[in-house]
């Protein structure tokens, strides 16, 4: 008896790959317009992020790639999302809630040749009445293979371009963060790792990203810069690690730590003198805090983007049949 199955993970990447499967083959989806006021923010070039006051309408186009060797049928619909422990959550299935009732394409599918790309317009409405606050969606590129004898179960892939919405009167409510210490440690399986403690003190959800440059070692050693793990997503007035892991061959310092963090246009810089333990912890460290200037906004026009959306995978069981 065929059943069938799906597998789901959310990625964090400002791009992402292309999704595949050994029997669909690829797909691929990126923003082709962002905002001109966010030109400089790399968020906006791989998702939809804006601020919207009551009663505005905007549109997006994004284009959708097929490079595998074979004809692929896909659809397209947006869906809800949420921020779920310091995480972007993208739920399996079509959920729904208020920005996805804004929400709407010009086509709901796109039949693609192999190597084949398409273009679909994503608009977004919203009402008068509509109240103060930020809105997490997804716009959803997706593909499915039906079970057959070689393969009895239903496999799902979707790769899809994240939303942040924010809505309410007047000018976009600032973005800001600030780094509170740092903590090296060393993990089970011998890594360096070091765990800044981020807070968000600004008033629009934050994507975290940057990187770890080491200088003044041993020896007069230096190493990186280190990309920070992604992943974590903070909503105003929350507070959660940012981890940069390391090959635990290097030696344990002390060294001179520069860190820098940034979120959309919004960049922090931090450094810290670090001694890696044998095991576990260290002792955490109050950083020397040094503020990156801010991009300023210009509000207005629409401009291309280059960048990719975020990557879902999923795999979904079905009922098996009734015989």
């Amino acid at each position: 008896m065929a059943g069938a199955s799906a597998n789901a993970s959310a990625g964090a990447s400002a791009g992402a790959s292309p999704v595949a499967d050994d029997r669909r083959g690829m797909i691929g989806v990126r923003l082709l317009e962002a905002p001109v006021s966010r030109r400089g923010d790399p968020r906006a070039l791989s998702y939809i992020v804006d601020h919207l006051n009551p009663g505005t309408t905007i549109r997006r186009k994004m284009e959708i790639s097929n490079t595998s060797g074979k004809p692929q049928h896909v659809s397209l619909y947006p869906a809800a999302a949420d921020v779920v422990r310091n995480s972007f959550n993208a739920p399996q299935g079509r959920p729904r809630n208020e920005l996805v009732s804004w929400m709407s394409l010009d086509r709901h599918s796109a039949d693609l040749p192999p190597g084949g790309t398409s273009t679909a317009q994503v608009t977004i409405k919203v009402p008068p009445v509509a109240s103060r606050g930020e809105r997490f969606g997804v716009v959803w590129a997706e593909v499915a293979a039906e079970p057959d004898d070689l393969h009895p179960v239903r496999v799902v892939n979707r790769v899809g371009i994240r939303v942040y919405l924010d809505v309410g009167p007047g000018g976009e409510p600032p973005s800001d963060f600030r780094i509170e210490s740092l903590t090296p440690a060393r993990i089970p399986d011998g890594s360096l790792q070091l765990r800044a403690l981020v807070r968000n003190t600004g008033e629009r959800t934050l994507d975290m990203n940057g990187s770890l440059s080491l200088t003044d070692g041993p020896g007069g050693l230096q190493a990186g810069p280190f990309p920070a793990d992604l992943g974590v997503t903070l909503l105003p007035g929350s507070i959660a690690p940012v981890t940069v892991t390391m090959d635990g061959r290097m030696p344990d310092g002390p060294w001179k730590g520069r860190l820098v963090l940034m979120s959309g246009m919004v960049k922090r810089a931090v450094t810290a003198t670090l001694t890696f333990p044998a095991k576990g912890e260290g002792p955490s460290v109050e950083p020397d805090e040094n503020y990156l200037p801010l991009v300023g906004l210009v509000a207005g026009l629409v401009v291309p983007a280059t960048a990719l959306g975020v990557m879902v995978r999923r795999r979904r069981r079905a009922a098996a049949p009734v015989s």
